[in-house]
């Protein structure tokens, strides 16, 4: 593959490193790679995109390894700050939902979750 060909099959967008033409970053691709999925496996996830455009994400990233590396362990920082955030954020809203009582049409339902929950809290 060319350079030129890489190029435009990787772009650089205000979300990243991404797959020309689609809105998947290679941290997207990185994900799996860390996890230990084989190449295989990846591609079955991503079955939207072309093989062409699959293979250029890869090849990139095999061949800027260190920079895409670099890059996405400062979204995982960003992400998990983000996270950490929303979820200090909407502790209190979380704490006033849980205290509501369900509406008499979710009754029944809302004593299903109750058990399933109680039996979940026992399993682990």
């Amino acid at each position: 593959m060319t350079a030129i060909q890489e190029k435009s099959d990787i772009i650089r967008t205000e979300r990243g490193l991404t797959i020309n033409g689609t809105r998947i970053t290679l941290y997207d691709l990185m994900d799996y790679l860390h996890a230990g999925y084989p190449v295989k496996l990846i591609r079955n996830y991503f079955f939207y995109i072309t093989d062409q455009q699959f293979n250029a994400a890869i090849t990139y990233i095999e061949n800027h390894r260190k920079e895409v590396e670099s890059e996405y362990q400062l979204v995982l920082l960003e992400s998990d700050a983000n996270r950490h955030y929303w979820e200090e954020i909407n502790k209190e809203k979380f704490a006033q939902l849980t205290k509501h009582s369900p509406k008499p049409e979710n009754r029944k339902a809302w004593e299903k979750l109750q058990v399933w929950k109680a039996r979940l809290a026992t399993e682990a």
